[in-house]
């Protein structure tokens, strides 16, 4: 039990800093800092806070049902979109306005689709990795 509590939170805290990373650097590919929009990063952050904190309640409630990575990324990035969604971040906001808060807009859920892949390409190396090892 310990060992899934603990991989679920290593891996809660991995995509949290990663997507407020990734919004940072969306903000230099942007070249935005003006207003409100420089303090984006900070947002994501908190945001993946109060989603870390829900999701590792839900896994403390439901602990049998998470026993995979891939379970429980699943799980922060389906929380994290619906926040993302009753925060009022609309994604296709770009392509009926073309300005910087709906580029930004659209690049904070690619870069959680980007985050989510990340960790997939990561278990799916450490799974081949184990499992070559136990075969010799």
């Amino acid at each position: 039990m310990k060992n899934i509590l603990m991989r679920s939170l290593a891996i809660f805290i991995v995509m949290s800093l990663l997507n407020a990373q990734f919004s940072e650097w969306t903000l230099r590919f942007l070249k935005e800092k003006s207003g409100g929009i420089a303090m984006v990063p900070v947002g994501v952050l908190v945001e993946c806070l109060i989603v870390t904190i829900v999701s590792f309640i839900t896994i403390l409630l439901f602990r049998k049902n998470y026993s995979s990575v891939l379970r429980i990324a699943v799980l922060f990035e389906i929380i994290y979109l619906i926040t993302l969604v009753i925060s009022g971040t609309n994604p296709l906001e770009y392509f009926s306005n073309k300005g910087d808060a709906g580029l930004l807009a659209l690049f904070l859920y690619v870069n959680s689709v980007v985050v989510f892949l990340i960790i997939l390409v990561f278990d799916l190396l450490y799974s081949k990795i184990t499992a070559s090892k136990i075969k010799n």
